[in-house]
Formats: C-alpha cells, sequence, structure tokens
C-alpha cells in the first residue's frame, strides 16, 4: 500500500474537478480553455463522464461531519446584484476543502491526457465559481505531469478569493523551458496590462516552481506573488539522481514498472487517503476509513504510465534540469514577494533545506515548512492552501495588504481545524463558561448580552501569556457568527518573531497590529474590536499581579470609540491561576547573567510599542516567563454591561468626560474580575477531575454546568 504514493510524483502530478465521485459513479467535467495560440475559450467537455445524469458542479455529499462543536453554517455568501462577483464571505463560509480527493484527480486526468496535438494553453476549472469582487488571478503551474490539475482539492477554496487559471501542457508536447517560460511571461503581461494595481499570483507545484521564478526574473516591475511547493530547483541534490539513468535505459514494456519504482521515494501514502475522513471520528472508524480510501487508490497507480508515457517521462527529466538550471542563475533578478511550502519528508528534492537556501537568496522570501507531508503537498490532508495564503497574510488585492479590506474571515473548516489542532487541549482542560450581562443587568450564561451589530469594542484584561484568547474568538464564531478582530502587539506582525509559522492562527482569525489606524478602519467597517489597554505588561505580569489592570493614562480608545458610535463592552477573565504557576518572572530572569544578557540583547531588537510617558505599560520588554502547568481548574469569563458612545462624540471629545468614561470600563473589569473570583469557587465543576467525571456520565449533554449566576 505504501507504493500509493506513486499516484503523484516526483515530478509533482497534479490533478480533477470539483463533483461527485464514489466507485460506482464517474464523473463530467466542463473547463474554460484559453490557449496561447487563440484568444477563444472554447469548452472542453469530456461527455464519456455522468454523474447519475448530474451536473459536475454538484458537490459530492458532505461527509465531514460536525462532530461535537455542531457548528452552523449561516448564509454563505453574498452576491451583488449584477452578478459581477460576491460582495464578501461571512464567518463559517463553506470553503469545500475535503470534499474531493486524490481519486478525483486520475479521474479528470484521464480524459485530460488524451492527444489533441494542441499546445501549452490555461483552463479554469468551473468548481471555482465566482470569485469576490477585485480579486486578483492566480495561475498555477504544475509539476512535471503537466496536466494541470493539481489543485484540485482547492479549486473551491481558492475560487471565493482567485479567479483561478491552471496551466495544461498536453502529453506530447515537446516545448522547451524558454518556450514555456515566455508563453507565461506573455500572459502575465497581459493581465498586468489590464489591471496594472492587482497583483498577480503564481502557484509553481515542483518543476512548476522552477517556471515560476524563471518567469519573476524575467518582470521585476510587475508585482508578483509566488507560493512555490517543493520546488524543484534542488533536483541536482534529489535523491533519485542515480535512479534517472535506470529510466533512460528502461525498456518500454517494464516502463508499467514506473509508478511502483517511484512509490519507494514519495511522502507518506496516508496523507492522501485521510483528505476526506472527519479528525473527530472514533480512532477504530478513522483506521476502518482510512484503510478503505487507500485500498480504493490502488487501481489508479497503473494510470500514471499514461499520464507520463515513457518517452513523455525522458523528455521532461532533461526539461526539468534545465528548468532548475535555468531559474537557480536568475534568482538574483527576482523582485517578487516568495512564499516556499516545503514538506519535511520529501523524497523527491530536498525541499526543507532548499526553501532555507531560497529564503537566503531572495529578497522577500517566507518559508513555512510541513514536516510530516510529502512531496505531493498539495493532494495531502490537512494542507489547505487559501487557509495557508491567509494565514501568512500573503492574500491582497491591490499592491499594499491591508488589514481590514483583505481580510477574509475563518471559513468552517478552518474553524474545525484549529479547534481540533489547536485549540483542542486547552478547551478541553479549561472547559471555558462564558457570561454576559443583558441591557436590565442580569447576568447570563452564553453571549446574548453582547450586541450582534457592530462596531463593539470589546475592552479587557489580558491573562497571563493571553490564555483567554482562544475562547473568546472560537465561542464568538459558534455562537454569534462573528469573526472578532484582536489588536496585537506589532512584534508578532513585524518583528524577528513575526515571521514564525506559530503566529500563523492568531492572523488566520483575525488579528492585526495594535495602531490607532488600524482601530479608526475596524471601528469604521462596524467590526467587532478586542482591545487589552494593558497589553503586554499584562500578559507578562510579575508574581502577586494576577488580575491587576495595568491601563495607561490616555483614555484614547473612549474617543475612537465614540467617533464611531462604538458600544463598549467591558469583560474580565479569570483561570490563569488554575491552569499554571508563575516560577520566574522578568525580574527573576534578569537576575540570571546569561539569561539576563539575551534579554537585553533581544529588548534592541523589538518593536516599540509606546513612549516612557505611559508609565507601567511603557515599552514593556517581550520574554517567555518560566511557568509550570497545575491540574487545570477552569476558565471564565463575564462580559459586562454594554456602554453605548451612539450620539455622544461631542461630549466625549472633552479630556475630562472620556476619561470619566474610561474610569468606570477600568472600574467594571475589575468588578468583573473580583465577581469571577469569588463565584467560580461555587462551581461544583471547577476541577477537571469533576468535569471528566460529568462527561462521563452524560456524554448526551455538551456544556458541563457551573454556577448560578
Amino acid at each position: 500500500m505504501l507504493w500509493v504514493k506513486a499516484m503523484t510524483s516526483v515530478i509533482g502530478f497534479p490533478g480533477p474537478h470539483f463533483c461527485v465521485l464514489n466507485l460506482e459513479n464517474k464523473l463530467r467535467f466542463r473547463v474554460q480553455v484559453r490557449s496561447l495560440d487563440s484568444r477563444d475559450s472554447p469548452v472542453l467537455s469530456s461527455e464519456s463522464f455522468v454523474s447519475n445524469g448530474a451536473s459536475a458542479i454538484e458537490e459530492r455529499e458532505d461527509r465531514r461531519g460536525n462532530g461535537s462543536l455542531r457548528f452552523e453554517v449561516k448564509e454563505e455568501e453574498k452576491r451583488v446584484e449584477d452578478g459581477g462577483g460576491l460582495e464578501r464571505l461571512k464567518p463559517l463560509y463553506d470553503d469545500g476543502y475535503g470534499t474531493v480527493t486524490v481519486k478525483d484527480y486520475f479521474h479528470a486526468n484521464k480524459e485530460m491526457i488524451k492527444p489533441d496535438g494542441g499546445p501549452p494553453r490555461w483552463f479554469s476549472p468551473n468548481a471555482c465559481g465566482r470569485p469576490l469582487k477585485d480579486s486578483p488571478i492566480l495561475l498555477f503551474l504544475p509539476g512535471l505531469d503537466g496536466t494541470g490539475w493539481g489543485l484540485i482539492l482547492h479549486h473551491k477554496a481558492l475560487g471565493k478569493a482567485f479567479e483561478v487559471r491552471c496551466l495544461h501542457i498536453p502529453v506530447n508536447d515537446r516545448t522547451p523551458f524558454e518556450g514555456l517560460v515566455k508563453f507565461v511571461v506573455e500572459t502575465i503581461r497581459l493581465e498586468h496590462a489590464s489591471c496594472p494595481n492587482k497583483p498577480i499570483y503564481l502557484v509553481g507545484d515542483s518543476f512548476g516552481g522552477c517556471l515560476s521564478l524563471a518567469v519573476a526574473a524575467h518582470n521585476p516591475t510587475i508585482d508578483l506573488v509566488l507560493i512555490l511547493v517543493n520546488p524543484a530547483t534542488s533536483v541536482e541534490r534529489s535523491q533519485l539522481q542515480p535512479l534517472f539513468p535506470i529510466l533512460e535505459a528502461m525498456p518500454d514494456e517494464l516502463h508499467f514498472a514506473v509508478p511502483y519504482l517511484l512509490g519507494f521515494v514519495m511522502g507518506d501514502p496516508t496523507k492522501m487517503a485521510m483528505v476526506n475522513i472527519e479528525n473527530r471520528l472514533p480512532p477504530s472508524l478513522k483506521l476502518t476509513q482510512l484503510s478503505r480510501n487507500l485500498t480504493d487508490l490502488l487501481p489508479y497507480l497503473s494510470s500514471l504510465a499514461d499520464i507520463i508515457p515513457r518517452d513523455t517521462l525522458l523528455w521532461k527529466l532533461k526539461l526539468l534540469k534545465s528548468a532548475a538550471a535555468y531559474a537557480n542563475s536568475r534568482l538574483h533578478a527576482v523582485k517578487a514577494e516568495v512564499l516556499v511550502l516545503a514538506s519535511g519528508k520529501d523524497y523527491m528534492v530536498p525541499s526543507r533545506d532548499e526553501a532555507e537556501r531560497l529564503a537566503r537568496s531572495l529578497q522577500n522570501c517566507k518559508v513555512r515548512h510541513f514536516s510530516d507531508n510529502g512531496h505531493t503537498l498539495l493532494l495531502e490532508d490537512g494542507v489547505n492552501l487559501m487557509s495557508v495564503i491567509k494565514g501568512t497574510y500573503k492574500y491582497r488585492r491591490s499592491r499594499k495588504h491591508d488589514y481590514v479590506s483583505d481580510f477574509l474571515p475563518p471559513s468552517m473548516w478552518e474553524l474545525k481545524n484549529a479547534s481540533d489542532k489547536q485549540f483542542r487541549l486547552l478547551s478541553l482542560a479549561t472547559a471555558s463558561v462564558m457570561l454576559s450581562t443583558l441591557e436590565d443587568g442580569k447576568i447570563v450564561r452564553g453571549l446574548a448580552g453582547v450586541p450582534n451589530e457592530g462596531p463593539v469594542l470589546l475592552v479587557g484584561y489580558h491573562n497571563l501569556l493571553g490564555l483567554e484568547l482562544n475562547s473568546i474568538v472560537e465561542e464568538f464564531l459558534r455562537e454569534k457568527s462573528i469573526s472578532v478582530r484582536g489588536l496585537a502587539h506589532p512584534e508578532l506582525f513585524w518583528g524577528k518573531n513575526g515571521t514564525s509559522a506559530q503566529f500563523d492562527v492568531l492572523k488566520l482569525f483575525g488579528a492585526v497590529p495594535v495602531a490607532a489606524k488600524n482601530l479608526f478602519k475596524l471601528l469604521k467597517t462596524k467590526s467587532h474590536v478586542l482591545l487589552y489597554p494593558g497589553g503586554a505588561r499584562e500578559a507578562l505580569h510579575k508574581k502577586g499581579e494576577e488580575y491587576k489592570l495595568f491601563w495607561p493614562d490616555q483614555p484614547e480608545f473612549v474617543r475612537m470609540a465614540a467617533r464611531f458610535g462604538a458600544t463598549i463592552v467591558p469583560f474580565a477573565a479569570v483561570g490563569e491561576d488554575d491552569l499554571l504557576e508563575l516560577v520566574l518572572d522578568y525580574n527573576d530572569l534578569m537576575n540570571i547573567p546569561v539569561v539576563s544578557d539575551y534579554l537585553k540583547d533581544a529588548s534592541r531588537d523589538t518593536i516599540k510599542l509606546r513612549d516612557e510617558s505611559n508609565g507601567e505599560v511603557a515599552n514593556v520588554q517581550l520574554f517567555f516567563p518560566g511557568v509550570v502547568p497545575k491540574i487545570p481548574g477552569r476558565y471564565y469569563y463575564l462580559f459586562g454591561k454594554p456602554i453605548e458612545t451612539k450620539g455622544k462624540k461631542e461630549i466625549l471629545q472633552d479630556k475630562e468626560n472620556a476619561n470619566e468614561l474610561y474610569l468606570q470600563i477600568q472600574s467594571d473589569v475589575e468588578n468583573s474580575l473580583a465577581y469571577l473570583i469569588k463565584k467560580r469557587e461555587e462551581d461544583p465543576y471547577r476541577n477537571i477531575f469533576d468535569r471528566t467525571a460529568y462527561r462521563v456520565t452524560y456524554s448526551s449533554v455538551e456544556e458541563v454546568p457551573t454556577f448560578e449566576p
């Protein structure tokens, strides 16, 4: 079964349309095609594929399930009246990821690989649908298979935000590398001429990565964003080098064995078979479905010999070497914005090392590593390309990324994936209790007291290490389908740590650098904004300072809120002392010679947020305190009574009035902290063991009870 990996090879085999497929059903797919020789857009249609008479655009039955979170999908999107595209995406929209598998790739290729004598051409998968208005174009440059279907798992997700076109290079085409470069260059120059202020995205898979870099080197003045997926620029260092002479000497009658030979060096086949398996299924069911998927894929292996016949394989191996040499010799000329996606288990080319080399060689390059994936990254489980683009802040519709107008809210899949992988352990450990205050002052469980319509400014206390953040973001999405936009320290975006993948999830869920202009834009667009006046000073507090507020003297956010008539909701969160024990604070660390020197050096490179006039909160040194975990208690949140500023703009422009309201908000947060600290003593399920026993006894109940408000 490990040979199933050969299904998408070194040469970067890509793949079909977005449609229903199972063992009984075949598929019909239609694509819009544009070639180099013609400006027409004929339709390629495979009438031999049918799916019970249904259109290929129909989606397969959603087998992902909702799990215990029971998310409810709201109205997915709002279309503009003239049908020109999507006006906006709503939180928890269906991005379609996980509804297409590698089998669909092979079904699409079955018709696409028929010799037609045509030149290389572009096609637009109908599954991509109609994107947001003013969306940029995304050109997919495939691996050496040339079919152009390598984005099959991502068509629908990418189609929400991009105009997607895929390059198809016919099986018998012998266009040299320079000819392919010329073809793509002419395309992007035409696109740039028609929309000069929009970026053009090139997604290059394996061989396509070399092609992307070569095209970028020829067009340093065009705004290009390159996404290179295990680029084959390192083919000269490939583990397959000893295999190439064998392939050249292999007789035709043994070519059928090539897929199995390549299977030894491909990535983990289970990643491909896991694509449509629900994460929260019991282990036994997951194993059963995985085994079935792997077995179903085996018959498709033989089709690789048709996708890339022997003569074509030999030609493309030579093409690959020339492509790598061509691209490497021109790296200095690449001015484009570059994101490299590198697999840790790529046995075709040394992608991990190559990504770091490219990061050093290119002027504007980020890297994201996928340690458990193989060469065929785009066809493997859990790698949602649209989510990667969003999480690295690479999505933009103009020359400069805008944190507000370019933000795309989390999809259903993104929330479920984060809940299962990033948030799950903390959520299980803390079993957060959300309380809010109605207009009459009554405290209720849930978020009913927080207004649904923005602008809303959530102002509260920042717990140790910001441990309260995940639950707030997740609960607002689950209960209200609202994306909370958190204002975070600029170091997470622009500093030395800003390029780290560990902060991608914050960006994916709407975090923006804390700055007056960003708060202005968010309130203007009627967003729900999360603000911590105490910032890093509270999140990195010292021993004995639990639940103590460190707020600046200036009430500027009050005046900003009044300018847009925003509703201010003070809130408190307690539970850090039930989860972690602070053993080494900043003072302790500064007393350790080696550590203190490191902190002093690091402080010189840290982005300064506030000046000295802000007292306690001024230019706080960022560091990681020494903490030890405790037997988990529980997290509690209380959102206070909403404070209206609508119609009070003139009143609150007065500094004294603004300061009075500011002190009231601060007092409300402190009172809420005191309330929660006292009331949690009445919670019979504050301890994790009591909560676990309750869940075992009442497995059908989702929420564990708590104290009466």
